[in-house]
């Protein structure tokens, strides 16, 4: 049982990653995912072997044998007393939750969905990139996404350029650029999105990672948002703007699928 005093808890004090299961018990991004922990956690300081993630994860999947689904594994700096200053020697809590995969609709994977624009706004965060435990911007935004009923809602930071969607990154198709919005100032740097950068790159595509206005959306030639749970969404409309299908975007989906034996 979680202790009341955990840091997590009490503090945001911590990290997860939310992993997809395929129906044979295999995690192909379970590289990924390890890695980002483990990097989170040494700049965080809080202490964790690889062994003990490896470990983790392997009670998730031999619980629920060759079945898809979804492990979320949750790590806090442990138990700590009244106050900011971590305690100098923590003894950090590991835990894994497993989830059933609900599948995307396939006329969402095929048609793309309309998104919102999200009144909340992303602030400077010096974690950004990190899943860290601290998410309310992205709670404020995905209950704001539920009012207007939107698939998902797009999070602007406070020099109005796109970040991010509340549980997904972006990206955008220009000729034969891809562009995803930088992550130095806020957002989550998503397995998928590292994912589809280096398919990208090695298919010879022309990546731009930077910070780009809103109306730079306007003249896309298709958009779409990632994460490790749904792979590739398209995007069909965001308010008064809307969007063709992309067919580089249905391709890389079959890779993403593919990944999976979906």
């Amino acid at each position: 049982m979680l202790s009341r005093s955990d840091r997590g808890l009490t503090y945001g004090d911590g990290l997860f990653e939310t992993l997809r299961v395929g129906a044979d018990g295999r995690v192909p991004l379970w590289p990924r995912h390890r890695a980002r922990m483990l990097a989170g956690a040494r700049r965080l300081a809080i202490p964790l072997a690889a062994g003990e993630l490896e470990r983790a994860l392997a009670a998730q999947l031999r619980d629920h044998g060759a079945e898809a689904g979804v492990v979320k594994l949750v790590l806090t700096r442990g138990s700590g007393g009244r106050g900011y200053l971590p305690p100098a020697r923590p003894e950090p809590t590991l835990f894994g939750q497993w989830f059933p995969l609900t599948a995307e609709p396939r006329d969402h994977l095929l048609h793309g969905v309309e998104i919102g624009l999200c009144d909340t706004v992303l602030p400077d965060d010096p974690f950004a990139g990190l899943k860290h435990l601290n998410r309310l911007p992205q709670v404020a935004a995905r209950a704001e996404a539920g009012r207007h009923g939107w698939r998902e809602g797009l999070l602007l930071d406070r020099h109005r350029c796109p970040v991010e969607a509340t549980s997904m990154n972006l990206f955008a198709v220009f000729g034969d650029l891809l562009w995803t919005p930088s992550l130095e100032r806020a957002g989550v740097a998503g397995v998928a999105r590292d994912w589809l950068l280096d398919i990208a790159r090695d298919q010879g595509w022309r990546v731009e990672v930077r910070a780009r206005p809103l109306s730079h959306l306007r003249r896309a030639d298709g958009i779409f948002l990632t994460n490790s749970i749904v792979g590739l969404l398209p995007v069909r409309k965001l308010a008064q703007w809307a969007w063709p299908m992309n067919p580089h975007i249905l391709r890389w989906q079959q890779l993403w699928r593919a990944q999976f034996n979906d």
